[in-house]
């Protein structure tokens, strides 16, 4: 058995915790370890960071006052996907290691999601949609709790 859901969310700073609690329900739900639900709880958080920071248009009103996220549970992997509308990616980002974010102040409040979201997850793809916009995709192996509803034997 698999799970997948899709949320369409207001670039908003509520809409975050939102995206997290249903994760982490659905998690719960199917019974994936609460250390793998965290990672991927934390990992989805700085994802939809990043799209409510960074994913916007110039004018309000435009389609890119939204982005998506998109989970999957299937198998033995949980599969996230965070899109957004804004400017996407500068052409030569190639995640943390070669990112801008590699050289932020360990004082700065900011800088370090795309990161997190590289050590919290198994794989991790940073991309630009077709047009316009930024996808941010990770997966991680799950483990499962004894009792699991879709435990993969």
């Amino acid at each position: 058995m698999s799970i997948w859901w899709s949320l369409h969310l207001r670039r908003e700073a509520a809409s975050i915790p939102l995206a997290r609690r249903l994760l982490l329900g659905t998690m719960e739900t199917a019974g994936v370890d609460p250390d793998i639900s965290f990672d991927l709880s934390v990992a989805l958080s700085e994802a939809c960071a990043n799209a409510v920071e960074h994913g916007g248009g110039q004018g309000v009103g435009e389609p890119s006052e939204a982005y998506r996220v998109t989970a999957y549970l299937d198998g033995e992997k949980c599969r996230i996907e965070v899109a957004d509308s804004g400017p996407g990616f500068p052409a030569r980002h190639g995640g943390c290691a070669h990112a801008t974010t590699a050289h932020v102040p360990a004082t700065a409040e900011s800088g370090r999601g795309l990161c997190l979201i590289e050590q919290l997850a198994d794989h991790v793809h940073f991309g630009n949609r077709p047009g316009r916009g930024a996808v941010v995709s990770f997966d991680k192996v799950l483990k499962w709790r004894e009792d699991a509803l879709l435990k993969v034997s």
